[in-house]
């Protein structure tokens, strides 16, 4: 049988008054919130409970179910050892949609586990059920770096999985909101946290799925959310349904945002496909952002497109502006598919004749010699956004003061050792963490000193 119904729910350790002591009373109408979720679910009397969690077994190109018949944790790492959590698996169900996504080409199994202990954005869901219900097996997926289409897709097979047993199954998509919400904070603020939560409560309490597939990569990944993933594949599990959805609460007074969401099916709606209209929107933005593309992002694509298809690199081809034909200038080519940075390669100073050949070069560096990623592949051209950007000049300066992150990159030396950091990149909002990070990436030591150098550079698109 279909789906049951569907929850979203966070997942703060601080909520449980063994690890709060008193301070779980500052999110109250969250504990009631939850309360009132996890009664609605008792009365559903599910058989199975399939949970998505942020923090289980996490790979960026598969999705991990929790093999086994049984497993438990307990909040030891929080100061409260005391507080166990035991569950059972559906091992039936683990088994059959394993199967369902291998036929649908779905990278998803039991492959990969590195642990057994169920972790805190499964407990606490589980804890706050059990005070109500406990007659349920549970099945626990962890998240990935795919696509939102295809946690969507994974969706999708679980209700068809809960359709072919039998089961009655209960959605909960275990996920914190933003974490950037306040100065003194865990995690300190920026201005996209806020308007994160503003958009996902907003989303959740439309049910307005195909926004929530839409969302922006820069603002949620400066805003440092984490429930994300588990909303778009609790999405696909209530595919082409008809749903009744409410917003229960929300509430951010830790700086990080807990939203939650019920959501109970009252028919079929095949309007409701949002994974077909993601896609169909996805293509035509990436059409129009190909027909926009200038002569330098062109002639990256080209480079990339004809090296992947042929194995060869092109020579500088005929009609070039002046500016790639003659000028030297060092040039970095990033890729990315869905928002996610899928190569990087470039070069701080000049290292061809023409700023031409740099940019031919580097696309096929970005495309085959990023070390963090494996070689483009054909069936992944259509989907690669471009960007190209040309370094001026690295001026020398004297301390982080004279820096800008989102006017200049940052070089710091130190004895041999060289790492660079472009400027305006999602997520780095301060010249500390510009440092630190460029500090990283040459194998320096945070507390060592180093020289830098500041740049400007003209991005492409």
């Amino acid at each position: 049988m279909p789906i049951l119904a569907a929850i979203a729910v966070p997942h703060p350790p601080i909520i449980l008054p063994e690890v709060g002591h008193g301070e779980e009373q500052k999110i109250n109408t969250t504990i009631k919130s939850y309360q009132k979720v996890m009664r609605h679910i008792s009365e559903l009397r599910p058989d199975t409970i399939v949970l998505t969690s942020p923090h289980s077994v996490i790979y960026s190109d598969y999705f991990h179910i929790s093999p086994g018949t049984y497993a438990v944790g307990s909040f030891a790492q929080f100061r409260a050892p005391q507080v166990r959590i035991e569950a059972n698996y559906d091992s039936i169900f683990v088994d059959a949609l394993s199967r369902n996504c291998k036929a649908m080409g779905i990278p998803a199994g039991t492959l990969g586990e590195n642990s057994r202990e169920l972790d805190h954005a499964t407990m606490i869901p589980l804890r706050f059920l059990q005070d109500y219900y406990g007659d349920f097996k549970l099945v626990r997926i962890g998240l990935s770096g795919l696509s939102p289409a295809e946690h969507y897709r994974l969706g999708k097979e679980i209700a068809r999985t809960s359709d072919q047993l039998g089961r009655r199954v209960c959605f909960i998509a275990s996920g914190d909101l933003s974490h950037k919400l306040l100065d003194d904070g865990p995690y300190g603020y920026v201005p996209e946290g806020p308007e994160f939560d503003k958009q996902i409560t907003r989303y959740l309490a439309d049910a307005d799925f195909l926004s929530m597939l839409s969302m922006e990569t820069d603002l949620c990944e400066s805003a440092a959310e984490c429930g994300l993933r588990s909303f778009w594949i609790m999405a696909g599990a209530l595919d082409q349904k008809s749903v009744k959805s409410e917003l229960l609460s929300y509430e951010g007074p830790f700086g990080v945002g807990y939203g939650v969401a019920c959501f109970d099916i009252t028919g079929d709606d095949e309007s409701r496909n949002f994974d077909e209209q993601y896609e169909t929107e996805r293509r035509r933005i990436l059409d129009e952002k190909k027909d926009a593309e200038d002569e330098y992002v062109k002639l990256a694509r080209l480079s990339l497109e004809t090296y992947v298809k042929t194995g060869s690199q092109i020579r500088m081809p005929a009609g070039l502006p002046e500016d790639l034909k003659y000028r030297k200038a060092g040039a970095f080519v990033s890729l990315k598919i869905n928002g996610q940075l899928r190569g990087c390669i470039g070069t701080i100073s000049p290292t061809e004749p023409s700023l031409a050949m740099e940019i031919i070069c580097n696309a096929v560096s970005a495309a085959s010699r990023d070390p963090r990623f494996d070689p483009v592949t054909e069936d992944e051209l259509d989907d690669i956004t471009y960007s190209v950007d040309v370094l001026g000049e690295a001026e020398p300066i004297s301390d982080m003061s004279q820096l800008d992150v989102r006017r200049y990159g940052v070089i710091v030396e130190r004895g041999g050792r060289r790492g660079l950091l472009l400027p305006d990149l999602a997520g780095v909002d301060t010249p500390e963490e510009q440092v630190s990070i460029a500090k990283r990436k040459a194998g320096i030591e945070e507390d060592e000193p180093v020289t830098l150098k500041r740049f400007e550079v003209v991005r492409h698109l």
